[in-house]
């Protein structure tokens, strides 16, 4: 596993048939690309993000039910569109921005809750989760952190520890069973969230060793719009993450 984003493993650049790297040469995937695509679902998430809040900071009639329909259709409709993409991936650059635009509005809605009782957050757990991308994309580029053998291992080991860990949450509370102090604003919450948020970081540097791994391949064109969306899957990972710290953070105050 080069990286612990399920979007961008080791498998992802190769064929299914002769296991080999797919090149397609002069067609083949770029840097600039995927930077481009990138930008492109950012955008279209926004847009369906803005429409999104803007309904859920209204919480009575029709809007706020029509909050509730983008809530649980942006998290259901984003997580097919997103298995489709993760086991379809020449399918990417159609269903990529159709994934982006169900996910904004889950993104639009989630922060506007979080709005709703601390004034500001959203605004800097934008700040802060665009701040991290610059400075690991500044910090990977000029080789002050390298994707070692023993790094990526690491970063994997402890993105499937905290998966198990929110699965074991999502489980435990269909029966009102609540895992104790990591999930509430004290010490312990508050340090659980923030290794989760190293952790998010430190898979975006994966995720930019990986793409460049396969623009190095000389992966197919299509592969640009599957890596902007594995990119997607780890920035708004991180991004909860924030609103997760700082409400716990304010919830103090």
């Amino acid at each position: 596993m080069r990286s612990g984003n399920p979007a961008l493993s080791d498998s992802t650049f190769l064929d299914p048939g002769s296991g080999a790297v797919v090149s397609r040469g002069a067609g083949a995937m770029t840097l600039n690309g995927t930077v481009n695509k990138t930008g492109l679902l950012l955008l279209l998430a926004v847009l369906t993000a803005a429409f999104a809040w803007n309904q859920a900071l209204t919480d009575t009639g029709e809007r706020a039910s029509g909050a509730r329909l983008y809530l649980w259709g942006g998290l259901i409709g984003g997580f097919v569109l997103a298995m489709v993409t993760l086991f379809k991936k020449r399918w990417a650059p159609v269903s990529a921005p159709l994934h982006a635009l169900l996910e904004g509005l889950f993104l639009g809605t989630i922060p506007a809750l979080y709005e709703a009782h601390f004034d500001g957050i959203v605004f800097q757990a934008v700040l802060l989760t665009f701040g991290t991308l610059s400075a690991l994309l500044f910090a990977y580029r000029s080789g002050l952190i390298k994707a070692t053998e023993n790094f990526r291992l690491g970063v994997v080991a402890a993105t499937g520890g905290i998966a198990l860990v929110y699965l074991a949450t999502l489980v435990l509370g269909l029966f009102n069973i609540n895992i104790p102090f990591i999930h509430d604003s004290g010490l312990i919450g508050i340090g659980f969230s923030l290794f989760v948020v190293v952790i998010a970081a430190l898979n975006l540097v994966l995720d930019f060793d990986f793409i460049e791994s396969g623009v190095e391949a000389g992966a197919p064109k299509y592969m640009e719009w599957y890596g902007a969306f594995g990119l997607m899957v780890t920035l708004v990972w991180l991004y909860i993450e924030f609103l997760r710290l700082l409400s716990k953070l304010q919830s103090r105050n």
